[in-house]
């Protein structure tokens, strides 16, 4: 996959590009619907496969009262819209400025005039240009004058639910990671470095690698059975997220236990892959009973992971 990260990086029109524009953070199944059919309508032009997104999200520039954890970081998500076989990635970057041109100077300028569109396949709720004046009617109207054809599709579903990165994100701060995978089209991830902790899971006889890492959306605080992917070995494990109340701790930790496992991982970047979340964290009386809990947290998970497979972007060969 070639990888723009501007417009101006294109120095002449793209070969009979097939387009489509968003956000696609958690590059989820619907948006891997997306990108099969921008690649088919690709090969039945001779031309290649275009995927137009932002860095950072829209959101994160223009005025709003959400809040946003993203799904995925950017480097997670340019891996998985190559993974689905994607040519070309445009990264926009995204501010002020960009946000308030036009939207006939955007199809114009940029959408024709820069990347030479000529299909545009775009999602049901599609808008964009400059207080999101711009839509399908317009797009339509300027590709019969401009020589590129338009499709809206229709919602993506899953039974009938609509696939959406919205309850992609509430599904994983409830941690229903174990549901999540049917919308996700994988199990969640997260990637991180491992670093110093309060060394208190060695003293209680489990000792644990305690995870710096760049991702937003963090899985609900509590107890999760997980697979842990170390040079590209799959381990299972259990991990604890939040701040150790027995202990009194302040700040929020994420903290994996990788079972049959002998080795120094201090530096070292894993995984980690939420299988089941299996309870809420709970403050205990004493060290003593927080390790039989512990305990029976491990022979829970152990029992989980023996009949959950791994599931991840299957087509990506290290997968994500």
């Amino acid at each position: 996959m070639i990888i723009y990260r501007s417009f101006e990086e294109i120095s002449a029109p793209l070969r009979a590009p097939v387009v489509t524009i968003g956000n696609f953070d958690g590059v989820h199944l619907g948006h891997r619907e997306i990108f099969r059919r921008v690649k088919q309508a690709a090969r039945d032009i001779g031309g290649v496969s275009v995927v137009i997104t932002f860095d950072p999200h829209p959101l994160r520039v223009v005025r709003s009262t959400r809040e946003l954890r993203l799904i995925n970081t950017l480097e997670e998500k340019i891996t998985l819209i190559e993974a689905s076989g994607i040519d070309y990635l445009i990264i926009i970057p995204f501010d002020t400025g960009f946000a308030s041109i036009p939207s006939r100077e955007f199809i114009e300028k940029y959408l024709v005039g820069i990347v030479g569109v000529k299909k545009l396949i775009i999602g049901y709720d599609y808008a964009f240009g400059r207080n999101r004046e711009g839509n399908f009617s317009m797009l339509c109207s300027f590709g019969e004058r401009l020589d590129f054809s338009v499709e809206e599709l229709a919602p993506i579903n899953c039974g009938e639910t609509i696939y959406s990165s919205s309850l992609i994100r509430s599904m994983i701060s409830e941690g229903r990671v174990a549901e999540v995978v049917k919308f996700l089209g994988r199990h969640y991830s997260l990637g991180g470095r491992v670093v110093h902790g309060a060394h208190r899971g060695k003293a209680l006889g489990f000792p644990t690698a305690n995870i710096s890492t760049d991702k937003e959306l963090i899985p609900l605080d509590g107890v999760y059975a997980v697979k842990v992917k170390i040079n590209d070995i799959i381990y299972d494990g259990a991990c604890n997220i939040g701040n150790n109340p027995t202990f009194g701790a302040a700040e929020i930790s994420i903290e994996a236990f990788i079972f049959d496992f002998n080795g120094e991982l201090y530096d070292q970047e894993l995984r980690i892959y939420f299988i089941q979340r299996l309870r809420g964290e709970i403050r205990f009386s004493s060290a003593e009973e927080l390790k039989e809990a512990i305990s029976k947290d491990v022979a829970e998970c152990r029992r989980i992971l023996a009949k959950t497979p791994l599931v991840v972007y299957s087509e990506y060969l290290g997968g994500i």
